[in-house]
């Protein structure tokens, strides 16, 4: 089997200083990218800020023979970002892959939460992807070549108790990259979503200590690393938790169609039987092929 390699490549790793992102950074400048190691430095909550984690992902990069550079841009700052960016381009020239992973956690159960620790851990992991997203996308689409990653969590694709906003946010880039992989087809931009379950300053203290041996980063970066290389898929959403790799869809059921002099919440809840019905379910590339199937139920009645 061919290496997957990256030589020549550029990449951007958000929150790369810690737990996930460090173990991104270190694979893709030992499979021969050149990274930039972008993190805050913040506490978990996302407070503080120092350059001393991303300095040291560079240092260890960069005595292994890698090349990086450090960067602490932070992500819910667009100006920072694009900053960030620009200092690729000026060393390297080029960007070719965005692993966005940057995050933060603030949990309460939802009665409890601030709506302004809401909208922060939103703003961090959605915001943060769309602002890293947005400033390659242009140098992505000249070059006619891009990779970029969000990132999930089982906790947005099934949801946690405490964790409605980290849920919201990481469901969210979900939908972001539903679009963005339409979009940036025909310039062979493929945006995938890697959904990790890793043992990290995130998850400290949540599972016992041979659980935490087992979810080592490292498998989710395996993964990772398939969804950012040159024959990458696109629209993937990758599960990858210590050694478990699946794919994550969206189905939708057949139905059923009801003529307008019977579209009442009672028949509606009648045919829940046939509306739960997996026979003959799909998953949709994008919205008009939804409508398409709807609009072809009805055609039949009418």
């Amino acid at each position: 089997m061919t290496p997957i390699r990256f030589d020549n490549r550029v990449a951007i790793v958000t929150g790369a200083g810690l737990g996930l992102g460090r173990a991104h950074a270190l694979a893709l400048a030992a499979r021969g990218a050149k990274v930039v190691v972008n993190d805050f430095g913040g506490s978990l909550s996302g407070e503080g800020g120092s350059e001393g984690p991303a300095e040291k992902i560079v240092a260890e990069i960069r005595a292994a023979g890698g090349e990086a550079i450090a960067n602490t841009a932070d992500v819910t700052n667009f100006n920072a970002v694009t900053a960030m960016v620009l200092q690729a381009m000026d060393k390297w020239g080029r960007v070719d892959i965005l692993v966005n992973n940057a995050g933060v956690l603030r949990d309460k159960s939802f009665n409890k939460m601030t709506v302004e620790d809401f909208s922060f851990v939103v703003g961090v992991h959605l915001m943060g992807s769309v602002h890293c997203s947005k400033a390659v996308w242009d140098i992505m689409r000249d070059q006619n070549y891009g990779r970029i990653c969000m990132t999930s969590s089982p906790s947005g694709l099934y949801g946690n108790y405490g964790q409605s906003n980290y849920s919201a946010a990481k469901m969210a880039v979900i939908g972001l990259m539903n679009t963005l992989h339409i979009e940036g087809a025909k310039h062979d931009i493929r945006v995938n979503t890697l959904v990790p379950a890793a043992a990290t300053r995130m998850t400290e203290g949540l599972m016992p200590d041979n659980l935490a041996a087992l979810l080592r980063p490292e498998a989710a970066t395996a993964g990772m690393l398939t969804l950012v290389d040159e024959n990458a898929p696109n629209h993937y959403i990758l599960s990858a938790a210590g050694g478990g790799y699946a794919r994550c869809q969206l189905y939708e059921t057949d139905g059923i169609f009801l003529a307008a002099e019977d579209q009442t919440p009672e028949n509606i809840r009648a045919a829940f039987a046939a509306i739960n019905d997996p026979t003959g379910q799909k998953v949709f590339e994008n919205g008009m092929e939804q409508a398409m199937k709807l609009m072809a139920k009805a055609a039949k009645v009418i």
